[in-house]
């Protein structure tokens, strides 16, 4: 059956969620625009300890959307969003997995797109696609017609993470994880265990899911710069330990990501600085 004849596309949508009061209205409602529905949204608390405000607010968001199908899952304790997101994935009935922050949104033909795309090429295991940074009342961009589709090998990967979770669709049947408690860089950890097992990787050329805050130097778990970078670099790390690569091909990858952090560090200083003389 082709997605056209679909009323709603057999994916299962994962949102972690720990004290997300103020977005996660915002990143359901850019679900619920979507022109193709997924068949059942999962909200993941991860633990928010914050006497049931979070729990109480999914709780009315799942009563607001009734005719969707919306599962709320209670961690027992905080173990990380990705801990979040396999207790999410332990629930999910569908096929297809896309995965989404509480506090980002998505373009209202994401999900129709992609799944067409994933469909149309069964032996892809996942996709993502650009990601753009808006404010808070910004216009959508339109999106082209058409998309250039790049297939990323391990090393281009390994180079750079070409995929913002908020992007990525994947096959729920894949056997690998995101590993527990791991807070940083734990994404791109699953996608490169992904890629160097042998399974295919896609990235589409096109700008359908939104942040509203920048990847580094802001709130979040990635606002703390040196934990992030110390994820990326226990990232390679593991990488290393399966013998996907050699000492010479972790230390490359590891100094490169220093520097990727300096240039980081520098810039988020300098913003800062710029920011206190604009008051």
């Amino acid at each position: 059956m082709m997605c056209s004849d679909l009323q709603k596309a057999p994916v299962s949508v994962i949102i972690p969620c720990y004290r997300c009061a103020n977005t996660i209205k915002r990143a359901l409602d850019s679900i619920m625009a979507q022109t193709l529905l997924p068949e059942e949204i999962i909200l993941v608390d991860d633990f928010s300890n914050d006497q049931n405000e979070t729990v109480a607010l999914l709780e009315s968001l799942k009563n607001l959307y009734y005719k969707t199908n919306i599962k709320i899952v209670q961690l027992d304790k905080n173990s990380g969003p990705g801990s979040a997101r396999n207790a999410g994935w332990k629930q999910a009935s569908q096929p297809y997995l896309a995965f989404l922050d509480a506090d980002d949104s998505w373009h209202p033909k994401k999900l129709k797109i992609q799944y067409q795309w994933m469909v149309e090429h069964p032996d892809a295991v996942l996709s993502g696609h650009q990601s753009l940074k808006l404010s808070a009342q910004q216009i959508l961009p339109t999106l082209p017609d058409n998309f250039a589709v790049t297939r990323i090998n391990k090393y281009s990967l390994l180079f750079s993470n070409r995929f913002p979770t908020r992007s990525v669709m994947l096959k729920r049947d894949v056997s690998f994880r995101f590993v527990p408690e791991k807070r940083y860089a734990e994404d791109y950890l699953l996608w490169l265990t992904i890629v160097f097992n042998g399974q295919s990787a896609w990235f589409l050329n096109g700008a359908m899911t939104y942040s509203y805050k920048d990847d580094f130097g802001e709130s979040g778990l990635t606002g703390d710069l040196w934990k992030t970078q110390l994820g990326v670099l226990d990232t390679y790390q593991q990488i290393y330990n399966t013998g996907f690569i050699s000492m010479v091909m972790f230390i490359l990858v590891s100094s490169l990501s220093l520097c990727k952090y300096l240039r980081r560090l520098i810039i988020t200083q300098y913003l800062r600085q710029t920011e206190k003389l604009i008051r």
